[in-house]
């Protein structure tokens, strides 16, 4: 098991950048895929980015070319950097980790969620 908790989420101008971290606690972080989902007020979650135990990354379409999504093993921390972020990305963000790599972008396939935290983006 693993606990996750989100930060770096805040408000910024369309255009601009944020970077999410979410720290990992409870197990060993590498052993897990890790990955980026984000919920909009209205709508159902959906993946943005995800990397897998061995580094390979997969993005939803909306977000290639502007989001990155890496990892740090050693102090436990996934990261979520992004730029040129758009009103349609504003959105309540979720880091979760899950031991398999199937269904990479499939929310319900993940075991363990994190609180949260929310990007805003003015335009």
């Amino acid at each position: 098991q693993v606990q996750l908790v989100e930060s770096g989420g805040g408000s910024v101008q369309a255009g601009g950048s944020l970077r999410l971290s979410c720290a990992a606690s409870g197990d060993t972080y590498s052993r897990y895929t890790m990955g980026w989902f984000r919920r909009a007020p209205g709508k159902q979650r959906e993946g943005v980015a995800v990397i897998d135990r061995v580094g390979n990354t997969t993005y939803a379409d909306s977000v290639k070319g502007r989001f990155t999504i890496s990892k740090d093993n050693a102090k436990n921390t996934l990261y979520l950097q992004m730029n040129s972020l758009k009103a349609e990305d504003t959105a309540m963000y979720y880091c979760a980790a899950k031991n398999n790599d199937w269904w990479l972008l499939v929310s319900g396939t993940y075991n363990y969620w994190g609180q949260g935290t929310q990007v805003t983006v003015s335009s």
